[in-house]
């Protein structure tokens, strides 16, 4: 029975005609402060929201503070980690909420963040071993943001560095992995390849360049991605609801980026 309730939530935060998804984390506000785009939570969401994107990420205040009565449907995912910029040792995410607190709260799915390689490694793999029992006894889809980062990670976007992390996710029972993009097609179709559960890929800082961001996008879904999972890049865009138009186009409908850069254009 838990199977088909994870399958039943997974359809509120994918698209069940593609199989594929455009999640906006907006779980920032933790980690970095108010930053700009997210200071108004239920606007921010209702942006997005009206672009087609599938879900969103955030902590319990996007529910307390960020929830809507109104406007266009969209899913919801919980995240369970945390730590701050101020931190001694930021790449400690630790948790601080619990699968049965989000779904009092009315979560599609929860998410946890896992840095693979920093030096407490080992404490973050036993709590997302945790939270994935926890989710399997509830039916709670769980989104695993596995990310290579420590002393041994030569880059971040290392080809072998992020296949590895994004087959922890999945053999710790991640039912979406979310992971850096390797830069290429080829490298990141190897990623796809080793990881059993679906891939999305993560936005990282504000580019500043449109074009660009959606070619990565475009390359990833090209390598077999199942979507991608873009913040800042989002929500901090000049047009929001343009911004999701535009990889939802990519991710849900084929559009190449040519054609992408001009629905963005176009639309008002």
């Amino acid at each position: 029975m838990t199977q088909i309730g994870k399958a039943v939530r997974m359809e509120r935060i994918m698209n069940r005609e593609t199989g594929k998804t455009v999640i906006v984390p907006m779980d920032h506000g933790v980690t970095l402060g108010p930053v700009p785009g997210l200071i108004d939570m239920a606007r921010a969401v209702d942006q997005v929201a009206n672009g087609g994107a599938n879900a969103v990420i955030g902590h319990r205040g996007l529910v307390m503070f960020g929830h809507r009565h109104y406007g266009r449907d969209i899913g919801l995912i919980l995240h369970l980690s945390a730590s701050t910029k101020l931190s001694p040792n930021p790449d400690n995410k630790v948790l601080v909420m619990t699968v049965e607190e989000a779904i009092k709260l009315g979560a599609d799915a929860v998410s946890v963040h896992i840095n693979v390689g920093a030096e407490n490694e080992s404490e973050m793999l036993a709590s997302l071993g945790r939270v994935s029992k926890k989710c399997m006894h509830w039916g709670m889809p769980l989104v695993a943001m596995m990310y290579p980062r420590g002393p041994k990670v030569p880059s971040e976007f290392d080809v072998d560095s992020v296949k590895l992390a994004a087959r922890v996710g999945a053999e710790l029972g991640a039912d979406i992995v979310k992971t850096n993009y390797t830069g290429d097609i080829d490298s990141f179709r190897e990623v796809v390849k080793g990881c059993p559960a679906p891939v999305v890929i993560a936005g990282g800082p504000a580019r500043g360049q449109e074009k660009e961001l959606l070619q990565t996008v475009w390359g990833a879904v090209q390598a077999g991605a199942a979507g991608a999972s873009i913040g800042r890049n989002v929500f901090q865009a000049k047009d929001p609801t343009k911004m999701v138009w535009a990889i939802a186009g990519i991710v849900h409908e084929n559009m190449g980026v040519d054609e992408a850069m001009r629905e963005l254009a176009r639309r008002d």
